[in-house]
């Protein structure tokens, strides 16, 4: 079975935006640099995205330049799906491979997980990180913690989230202050 693995950028209180919605915290150039993404998309071949996430990436990744950015090339060319109960079609041409899925996600990303392929990577996307994360779906948390508070906003997870005993796989340590951290969720509950 393909692993399903959420990587999301926190806070050091935990939010994985802040309290009007934006990821402001962890967008200073300081806290990107020194990244080892480019070996993680060597076992993704597929991407998924909430509408607005997929906006997001839109406005950055196909232009990013690969001197400063190795993932855009992997990051570019993987198959994406986008969930949106709004969105009929993938507009934005210039990036893709996308699809639209406009049902349920839990049953469609159970049903792709079962599919032969490499793993599945949900970035950002909080309203379907969560939905997920609610089903117990995530195989693994790849969590990216900046030296920041934010005081209040949304998290990755959903608050009535009941406690999930992790395993740390993998951690490092940036100059920046920025923590890698890689947790196994150890009991499905």
């Amino acid at each position: 079975m393909r692993k399903l693995i959420a990587q999301q950028w926190i806070s050091a209180d935990g939010f994985a935006s802040d309290s009007n919605g934006t990821t402001n915290f962890f967008e200073y150039p300081k806290y990107n640099t020194g990244w080892e993404e480019d070996q993680l998309m060597k076992n993704i071949d597929t991407i998924l995205l909430g509408a607005n996430t997929y906006k997001m990436f839109l406005e950055y990744w196909p232009d990013a330049d690969p001197e400063k950015e190795a993932v855009a090339p992997a990051l570019n060319s993987t198959p994406k799906i986008v969930f949106s109960t709004k969105l009929k079609d993938a507009p934005w041409g210039k990036w893709q491979p996308a699809t639209i899925v406009n049902h349920d996600a839990v049953a469609y990303v159970k049903q792709l997980k079962e599919q032969p392929g490499k793993d599945i990577i949900v970035w950002g996307s909080l309203t379907l990180c969560r939905a997920l994360a609610a089903q117990n779906l995530f195989d693994e948390y790849h969590l990216t913690l900046a030296p920041a508070f934010v005081g209040n906003g949304m998290r990755f997870l959903p608050n009535d989230k009941e406690w999930l005993d992790m395993e740390l796989v993998k951690s490092k340590t940036y100059t920046t202050g920025v923590l890698s951290l890689v947790y196994r969720p150890q009991t499905k509950q």
